[in-house]
């Protein structure tokens, strides 16, 4: 990320005086970033983990803890609380009262339980879990946002001395989660996107639906999907700033949005590019990284009632610490101690 974009980030982060929870305590690069998060003063933190082992891996990477809350779910007072809200949220799906014991005794279970709860403003877990298990735990014990049906999730894209987007950065939907969407998903991911936008940058969401067509240039089932998931949007959103479908040219370059989709109010000024699928959204977020050495940020969470995030399991400590700003920025307001 560019520096200026990420001290933007991670001030505004700051100035929210959050409290995050991190289930994987113990993996190295988890307990540098809690370190990074509380002496830069972004957030305070809560690791996740046996007490002594953490603090046996801080101790052989020279990383001062004491200002970080250490929690272990196994032997935590409110585990019993927590298995039965667990147990209220899922009997409907089936579980049963033992099972939900046991899911909380898992970090990555207890510390969604947490943000539930609210004693926690966000979560960041995935470094040493699939993103499978990340979102199992946060869906089944946070459920998605009101009016959504679908979790998702976007990446920051940061362009180099780019005039796109906004000053060069854009969000990319979806690049993790919902391989091959229905029109109804795309108008879900279309909406939550729009929102990460105004909350990480405080900006208007100008809302490209991506395809290979602009304006009925070509005809398919792909390009079908993508028109009916603009008027979805449009029909349950019509102050949403949407248009679609269109090309990747159309949406960015003004010269070229005016001459494919003249009067769209999206076209040649698009700062969010929804892809038609993950197959598109995916390779077209690391095209972008690797070829206009672009930084590249997520995939993010989003959808959900509450803010929290997957990682990929080859983060850096910086990348850590800074998804943990974006899910701040997402947070409604902070927690109370």
């Amino acid at each position: 990320m560019a520096v200026d974009i990420r001290e933007k980030i991670r001030s505004a982060a700051a100035k929210r005086h959050a409290k995050l929870v991190l289930p994987e305590g113990a993996e190295p690069r988890v307990i540098q970033a809690a370190a990074t998060l509380i002496s830069h003063e972004i957030a305070c933190v809560v690791l996740l983990g046996d007490p002594a082992e953490i603090l046996a891996v801080a101790r052989k990477n020279h990383v001062d803890l004491s200002d970080v809350e250490l929690l272990h779910p196994a032997k935590s007072p409110d585990l019993a609380e927590y298995a039965e809200e667990f147990y209220q949220l899922r009997k409907h799906k089936g579980l049963s009262s033992d099972d939900a014991h046991k899911a909380m005794a898992d970090p990555l279970y207890y510390g969604a339980m947490m943000l539930h709860k609210g004693a926690v403003d966000g979560y960041v877990g995935g470094c040493i879990n699939p993103t499978a298990h990340v979102v199992r735990a946060c869906l089944h014990c946070l459920g998605t946002a009101p009016g959504i049906k679908t979790v998702s999730s976007c990446s920051v894209m940061v362009l180099p001395h780019s005039r796109y987007g906004v000053d060069g950065t854009l969000l990319f939907a979806d690049t993790g989660v919902v391989p091959d969407p229905t029109a109804e998903q795309l108008a879900d991911i279309a909406w939550s996107t729009a929102q990460s936008m105004r909350r990480f940058f405080n900006v208007e969401p100008f809302v490209a639906m991506i395809s290979f067509s602009t304006k009925g240039s070509a005809k398919h089932e792909i390009i079908e999907k993508v028109i009916q998931a603009t008027r979805i949007a449009r029909e349950r959103w019509p102050e949403l700033m949407i248009d679609g479908e269109m090309q990747v040219d159309a949406a960015l370059v003004p010269e070229v949005g005016r001459r494919k989709a003249p009067g769209s109010p999206v076209a040649g000024k698009a700062n969010v590019l929804v892809f038609p699928d993950l197959n598109a959204a995916n390779s077209a977020y690391k095209l972008t990284e690797r070829l206009a050495l672009a930084g590249a940020y997520g995939p993010i969470l989003q959808g959900l009632t509450k803010p929290a995030s997957d990682l990929s399991r080859g983060c850096s400590t910086e990348d850590i610490v800074d998804i943990a700003a974006f899910v701040i920025l997402q947070a409604e307001a902070p927690c109370k101690d």
